[in-house]
């Protein structure tokens, strides 16, 4: 199962249509409440043509930011209709996190949100709603942001030809155990 949808990703990666979609789900992303993150595109595509996966990391780049622009919009003149689904969406402690770290690190909030795994648009949301300076917020968005998907970029044009062979062999158990892990962490939070 997890093998098909490996190649699926891949054959689709190789479309003509797919950089509109990888700049489209990068720019939502940013500030849609929940989507998925870009790499999730971005991989298989920097996999599929590796000549061609710093372009793609550009375009994902660029995309994001602007997208952050839109969250950070979003959190400065319409928070008050974005609360209630952070609060539906079950992102209010990650909006209070959010507004934490900014408290302590500001501009240095941005853009280690940019780089990690934390979702990126609590950051671009609250960013717009605690008044963080703009050039700034654009700034640490862009060397975050620029940062991750260019690592993600390279790393897979640079290795994953090599490796793919391995996480072929490999993908069952990878993605069964990613769904047990996600199973898990659902119950977890449920109880």
């Amino acid at each position: 199962m997890f093998e098909y949808l490996y190649r699926q990703a891949i054959r689709f990666s190789r479309k003509d249509s797919a950089p509109w979609y990888l700049s489209i789900l990068s720019f939502l992303e940013s500030f849609i409440l929940p989507f998925p993150p870009p790499d999730l595109m971005l991989a298989p595509m920097a996999l599929a043509a590796p000549h061609k996966a710093l372009y793609f990391a550009t375009l994902t780049l660029i995309a994001s930011v602007i997208g952050g622009i839109v969250g950070y919009l979003l959190g400065a003149f319409l928070f008050d209709y974005i609360q209630p689904l952070l609060i539906d969406w079950g992102y209010q402690s990650a909006y209070e996190t959010a507004t934490l770290w900014f408290d302590h690190w500001g501009f240095w909030a941005v853009l280690v949100a940019g780089f990690s795994p934390v979702p990126y648009k609590i950051f671009t949301i609250s960013a717009g709603v605690l008044g963080l300076a703009f050039i700034p917020f654009v700034i640490a968005s862009l060397i975050g942001r620029g940062s991750r998907f260019f690592l993600v970029a390279w790393c897979l044009a640079k290795f994953g030809p090599a490796m793919e062979p391995k996480l072929i062999q490999y993908i069952e158990k990878i993605g069964w155990g990613a769904v047990i892990l996600l199973v898990m962490v659902i119950v977890y939070y449920q109880l």
